[in-house]
């Protein structure tokens, strides 16, 4: 092992160098049908031999965390094992990127991060986070009165004209840098055909609405033709130019702009010019945005931005208002200072029942968990949240920590910052998410468990050297180092440490019985080994290289595409069913696709695709189809475990999954568990209470999203998930293998590939499934 590791150092070794012990993990497991098309849809580059198989990534993604992190062989030896099982793995970024020369470049470091989030206070801070969803990085954004009042005023109202059209100068030429030029009224943006290109011009864009050099209107031409046409190759970071919503990037953020002339802009206008840079970048319908916008729970307007998003006309049509479209590219949470009253929580929850909207953070504990070097013990902690409530914060840390400066005291008061999907905290933070599939382990075998998650936190150790070149984001590194280690296939573990009769406590709701009490002291136990496993070992690592030790490193993400490489249940959630139809999107006739249809699995069109009259299409070869959904049928590790088919666990309570829930977010996260729990309508009230209760007796509750099950609120046709029983799946599966015109799913994707190297970004900054799921209309 130790001439592999050599290898790595090296930057040799390759698929046919890997060590023995490596090879005994030459495919995903059989568990995992998923797998092969997610690799090489998601995670998988073009190099110069073809695709990469899973363990050339598994070589190239060491090597960077190796040479980045100063790793001891040991350290390289245990990721390395762990990789390659399937056992535990570095982020879907790091995935992506680890390794590439393109991450080698200081502007590039954020590509490597899942999440961040940033206090909008400032013109640079839209341009960060534009910078920052181009390189495929979660995106959050604090709205709150105190940032967004530090605005400039709009002053000027701009109008924009398209001058020159995309591709019109010819490469050798192009203009990589944007640059503008300013004659009276009159300013010409030249938009240069790079990442920072594109950034810099909706930068100076922004700029123009409050610069007091020009009178009156200001008359402003975008030359886009130094930018490339769709289709040309980005080199280093890899996918394609999408370039076609670009032209109306100008036009639409002039136009809110123009709308708050003569004074600051609002928290919602905020949430649209961050949006509509969104949606310029992800334009080709495949990748998805990765969003957040918080806003204060006194902001009315902030927090009914989405109501109405979908209006019906007299006919009984719906239509997303066109002004509006854009907020869709991110999930919008209130931010509570205080704790919120029993009717505010309830109310939150019927919300997010009916439209999916209305999120509430207690940003106390938040606050809290983020200071945890302050708050040593439980009875400090106690204290501080019970004057953060009362609006007291500031004297607080006046008189308990004078000698902290003021912007330190700032930074630490914002902490309450989340990432898209919710699951951490900080405030103008990066973070990398490690991840470890429990389905894959032993239960019984405890030193398993402990390599896999001394694996991931080493792995997420190891980017706390990156030295960021935009101070406000390193000042937070250097101020709040923080990484997080997660996990998925909670639920797959459980069940295979305790059998049928722990899910048939689940449908009884997790009482409080004996037998219930000792389920959960052992549910905790496991959770807390975990979790000192991981603190130790990125402790140890920190003093070793003179990183300032994190105060929280655990967390648990949403997990809904690593989670398909080993056919884990995403994150901390049951699965949708013991068995279940799969279905994957992708471009038509994309190469992975095609692969997938040979290799047995059907096709059929997407959500998207539809007819004249709004019909979807049948037909997946139809000219008018755009994206195929792959159909592949999954049953869970333990579907056949005797027992376990009597379980509906789609009937599991509202109140079951939060209890499961906070288990994990008193005994491992020291983050925030991101947490999709889904209810049916007699179930809104009572589990308004709980949250309420929660809140109020200091339980660790921050956050959560919640969902209408389908099947009692609204349904939708081609799920991302449907349900099926034994016999659809064995008649499915019977189909596939009939179908199977090859037993190698890489040999199929390599004739395919010959000549066609329109690979993905990556993977999203977001991974859950919940993005995956359709907007919901409000009811007629």
């Amino acid at each position: 092992m130790v001439r592999e590791l050599d290898r790595v150092r090296s930057g040799s070794g390759s698929s046919a160098e890997i060590s023995s012990q490596a090879q005994q993990q030459l495919d995903f497991p059989a568990t995992a049908p998923t797998a092969n098309p997610v690799f090489f849809r998601t995670y998988s580059r073009f190099t110069a031999s073809g695709r990469e198989t899973w363990q050339e990534v598994c070589t190239r993604t060491l090597k960077g965390l190796v040479k980045l992190g100063k790793l001891t062989d040991a350290e390289a030896d245990i990721i390395d094992r762990m990789q390659r099982q399937v056992k535990a793995m570095p982020s879907g970024r790091w995935l992506w990127v680890g390794g590439s020369e393109w991450l080698e470049q200081p502007q590039n470091f954020s590509g490597a991060y899942n999440c961040t989030s940033t206090n909008v206070c400032d013109w640079a801070a839209f341009a960060l986070m534009m910078d920052l969803a181009m390189m495929g990085c979660g995106t959050g954004a604090i709205l709150e009165p105190d940032l967004i009042g530090k605005l400039p005023v709009v002053r000027n109202q701009l109008k924009i004209a398209i001058t020159n059209e995309i591709g019109g100068v010819p490469i050798a030429n192009r203009q990589e840098l944007s640059t503008v030029e300013i004659a009276g009224n009159n300013a010409t943006i030249r938009v240069g055909d790079s990442r920072q290109g594109w950034v810099n011009s909706y930068k100076i864009l922004l700029e123009l609405s409050s610069d007091d050099r020009f009178n009156g209107d200001v008359n402003v031409s975008i030359d886009l033709s130094n930018v490339r046409p769709a289709g040309e190759q980005l080199k280093g970071f890899g996918g394609m130019a999408n370039p076609v919503r670009l032209p109306e990037l100008y036009g639409r953020c002039a136009g809110i702009l123009n709308k708050a002339n003569g004074r600051q802009l609002n928290s919602v206008e905020c949430c649209l010019l961050i949006d509509e840079a969104a949606v310029t970048i992800v334009a080709g319908n495949i990748r998805r945005s990765a969003g957040m916008r918080q806003y204060n729970s006194n902001d009315t307007l902030g927090s009914t931005a989405k109501d109405n998003l979908w209006q019906q006309d007299e006919s009984g049509n719906w239509r997303i208002d066109p002004e509006r479209d854009s907020l869709r590219m991110a999930n919008h949470t209130r931010v509570f200072h205080h704790k919120p009253t029993l009717e505010e929580c309830v109310a939150a929850v019927q919300k997010q029942y009916y439209s999916g909207e209305g999120a509430i953070q207690w940003a106390g504990e938040a606050v809290a968990r983020s200071n945890a070097d302050l708050l040593t013990t439980p009875e400090l902690k106690a204290n501080f949240l019970k004057i953060y409530a009362e609006g007291k914060a500031d004297e607080w840390f006046a008189n308990n920590h004078p000698n902290l400066d003021k912007i330190e005291v700032e930074h630490r008061l914002s902490r309450f910052g989340l990432n898209p999907c919710g699951e951490i905290l900080g405030a103008n933070f990066h973070c990398n998410l490690s991840e470890i599939h429990l389905n894959q382990l032993d239960p019984n075998n405890h030193q398993e468990q402990k390599d896999a998650f001394t694996a991931s936190a080493l792995s997420v150790a190891a980017l706390l050297n990156h030295k960021f070149q935009e101070p406000r984001y390193q000042y937070s590194r250097e101020l709040d180092p923080i990484v997080g280690v997660s996990f998925t296939g909670l639920f797959d573990f459980f069940v295979h440490a305790f059998g049928s009769e722990w899910l048939q406590w689940w449908t009884e709701g997790r009482p409080a019985t004996e037998a219930g009490i000792a389920y959960k002291q052992k549910e905790h136990e496991y959770l807390n080994t975990w979790r000192e496993i991981v603190e130790q070992t990125v402790w140890e690592y920190c003093d070793r290289h003179g990183i300032k030790r994190p105060n929280r490193c655990t967390t648990v993400q949403p997990s809904g595409t690593k989670s398909l490489l080993t056919g884990a249940s995403p994150g901390w959630h049951a699965p949708k069913a013991q068995r279940f139809i799969r279905r994957i999107t992708f471009r038509k006739d994309d190469p992975v696709a095609l692969a997938c249809i040979d290799y047995g699995y059907s096709v059929i069109p997407s959500q998207s695709d539809k007819d004249e009259n709004g019909n979807l299409l049948d037909d997946a070869y139809d000219p008018r189809c755009t994206e195929w959904l792959i159909e592949i049928p999954v049953a869970v590790s333990w579907a056949d475990l005797p027992g376990a088919d009597s379980i509906e666990i789609g009937q599991f309570s509202a109140l079951a999954q939060m209890d499961f829930y906070m288990g994990v977010q008193q005994h491992y996260v020291r983050h925030n568990t991101s947490a999709t729990i889904e209810l049916r309508e007699h179930e809104v009230d009572e589990l308004g209470k709980r949250i309420y209760e929660a809140i109020r007796d200091d339980e660790g509750y921050i956050s959560a999203a919640l969902l209408a099950r389908f099947d009692d609120h609204q349904t939708f046709p081609r799920l991302p998930f449907e349900p099926i029983d034994k016999a659809t799946y064995d008649e499915m599966m019977a189909g596939v293998i009939n179908r199977r015109q090859t037993a190698e799913f890489h040999t199929a994707l390599s004739r395919y590939d010959l000549g066609n190297k329109s690979e993905e970004s990556g993977p999203a900054g977001c991974d859950s499934d919940k993005c995956l799921l359709p907007d919901v209309k409000p009811n007629s």
